[in-house]
């Protein structure tokens, strides 16, 4: 693997912490079985919007649904 520093001037300690991330990363990709879905991340979960129950409307609650213009 060939890593290239198109722009800037990085410092040696910024070249390795920039490979470690990389080595990281390609380590963690290769640990994952072949077949294995991706883990869904919880803003595409419905429930978190219907975590709590909707109360009923009152008995005079289709009198606020009207705004006049």
């Amino acid at each position: 693997m060939t890593i290239k520093v198109i722009r800037g001037n990085p410092t040696p300690e910024e070249l390795a912490a920039a490979l470690a991330v990389v080595r990281a990363r390609a380590a963690a990709l290769t640990a994952v079985p072949p077949g294995t879905p991706p883990p869904t991340s919880a803003w595409s979960d419905p429930s978190r919007i219907a975590q709590h129950r909707v109360p009923r409307p009152g008995t005079s609650a289709w009198t606020r649904t009207y705004w006049p213009a």
